[in-house]
């Protein structure tokens, strides 16, 4: 059935609620790459209880079960194969706790017609439960196959690179496992571990998942630029332009201008695209 952006845009999703807990920080930022070295103080501080501090990116992981609903909006049916995930922004309110009770709101903020595609964004708004908001995530989805529909294009893509040599030139290795460590943050997806549901979708071995390359990228930047100090970041925003493979090196690059980190990322082995239109904006 075609998109019917009225429909969906008035479409009213439940609170959902959820929460996260210290071990849950660590399994994502070691899903991320963190902890190498080992014993080093600055890797401990998102490996290790004791002066445990959370990455910005983290916001992207408690949200998932309010996204649950997205499937049965009225004015939104789609082909769930023919889903890419587009791009992802999340505003960090103030600096993530270790550990909290959540109450999510989603909500579709915006519908674009691509010509081919629809673009949906679906924004979640997140906060302590009775408390002070804490994060916001937009989610771009490219629906293929949905457009068509006469509505608006959307607003153009931000945050290009300068043309000039980065401030930062990070590289990050990657485990040969690292989707399958991942994917325990809650992201099962099989396109990340099974074989052979990667070649149905074109790929001859399982690729990471693309916020797993969002986590990677914003602790490089957040580790080469501002020293690990996470409570700097004010908003994270990048676009998925790149497949990426678990065992590949990201070099992730990154300039300083005002008030923002810009920031790109690539495949060493394949000198692929992996994230671009990315920035930091900075508290």
């Amino acid at each position: 059935m075609p998109i019917d952006p009225s429909k969906a845009l008035a479409h009213e999703y439940p609170t959902a609620g959820g929460s996260y807990g210290q071990d849950d920080v660590i399994l994502y930022h070691l899903g991320v790459g963190a902890g190498v070295p080992a014993t080093d103080g600055g890797e401990l501080e998102y490996t290790y209880e004791k002066n445990l501090k959370v990455l910005p990116s983290f916001g992207v992981i408690p949200v998932f079960s309010a996204m649950g609903g997205l499937m049965g909006t009225p004015g939104l049916e789609f082909n769930p194969a023919m889903l890419l995930h587009g791009e992802q922004d999340i505003e960090i309110h103030r600096p993530l706790p270790v550990a909290a009770e959540l109450e999510s709101q989603p909500r579709i903020a915006g519908i674009y017609d691509k010509g081919k595609a629809a673009l949906v964004v679906i924004e979640v708004a997140t906060r302590e439960k009775g408390g002070d908001p804490l994060f916001t995530n937009r989610f771009s989805l490219f629906l293929r196959g949905e457009g068509g529909f006469g509505g608006e294009s959307g607003p153009p893509a931000g945050n290009e690179a300068p043309e000039r040599d980065a401030d930062f030139v990070v590289e990050t290795k990657t485990l040969p496992q690292q989707a399958l460590l991942y994917r325990l943050s809650g992201d099962k997806n099989p396109l990340h571990a099974d074989p052979d549901f990667a070649k149905m979708g074109g790929f001859d071995t399982p690729i990471l998942h693309g916020l797993c390359s969002f986590g990677i990228v914003c602790k490089a930047a957040v580790d080469a630029a501002l020293g690990g100090d996470v409570a700097q970041v004010a908003r994270y925003q990048a676009r998925f332009r790149g497949v990426f493979f678990p065992g590949e090196t990201m070099i992730t690059s990154v300039w300083k201008e005002d008030g923002k980190l810009v920031i790109a990322s690539q495949s060493k082995e394949r000198s692929a695209p992996v994230l671009s239109n990315a920035a930091i904006t900075l508290r």
